[in-house]
């Protein structure tokens, strides 16, 4: 009897929504059948039942006049319909600054949500760390990528090794709009020089997602190559990280032809 009524009921808050839904009317995370509410989903099923705006509902709690947690949820991950169409979020797109701007994200939400995304990428960073190998390209990509590939400008990394090919420091040389033929070796040596490098690897993203290396990427590449030759520093690799892909100058053969 008592699944009867709970049968019924969910069949009149469906066409309640669909009712609300034709005339444009906004509807709550109350007002959805029991086993639509992301936090009932999530007890009744577990969190792997629950889509990605479903997870970011539960978190965020509530909505606002006129938007629900849910709906909320989908603004923030998917602020363009083309890239719910791809797949893609934008959650680790979004500043402090451009959170607070949305409507019913204030200074409590804009932190939680920021914290969320950096414990997303502590995550990631830990779980490919125990595949790192600064000897494999794809093994570095993986283990920079949740940091790079969000990020909208233009960042570069300097990787230093010691004899061994075992991390010793890492450096973030520039930031912003960045052509990189302007970057001197020197800046890339003066830090190498500081930690005592044998090796150094070289990263950079593209806010675009294509890794594509560009004329200019292949000539900084060059330039800091013959000058780790005379320092005896040598360049292991410069690897360019786009979205969720990457490009190795090394594996691409260009540092041993030139």
């Amino acid at each position: 009897m008592r699944s009867i009524l709970q049968g019924l009921e969910s069949l009149l808050l469906c066409g309640r929504r669909i009712l609300q839904k034709r005339m444009g009317q906004k509807y709550t995370i109350k007002e959805m059948a029991a086993d639509e509410r992301p936090y009932e989903k999530c007890e009744r099923f577990g969190a792997g039942s629950l889509t990605d705006s479903e997870l970011l509902a539960v978190l965020l709690r509530s909505g606002t006049k006129g938007e629900n947690s849910l709906e909320l949820a989908r603004k923030l991950l998917y602020p363009e319909a083309e890239t719910q169409k791809k797949g893609e979020t934008h959650l680790q797109n979004w500043t402090k600054e451009d959170l607070l701007k949305i409507h019913g994200i204030g200074k409590v939400k804009a932190v939680q949500i920021l914290c969320l995304c950096e414990l997303s990428k502590r995550l990631s960073q830990l779980s490919a760390r125990e595949m790192l190998d600064f000897s494999k390209p794809g093994t570095i990509a993986e283990y920079y990528m949740e940091d790079m590939r969000h990020r909208r400008q233009e960042y570069i990394k300097l990787l230093m090794l010691n004899a061994r090919s075992r991390l010793i420091g890492e450096s973030e040389l520039s930031k912003g709009t960045v052509n990189m033929s302007i970057i001197s070796p020197r800046e890339l040596f003066v830090e190498a020089l500081k930690k005592n490098a044998v090796y150094i690897i070289l990263m950079h993203n593209h806010p675009s997602g294509d890794p594509t290396p560009s004329k200019d990427d292949r000539l900084i590449t060059k330039r800091v190559k013959e000058a780790g030759s005379l320092l005896g520093i040598e360049l292991l690799d410069h690897i360019i990280i786009g979205d969720n892909c990457y490009v190795s100058l090394a594996l691409e053969g260009f540092l041993k032809n030139t």
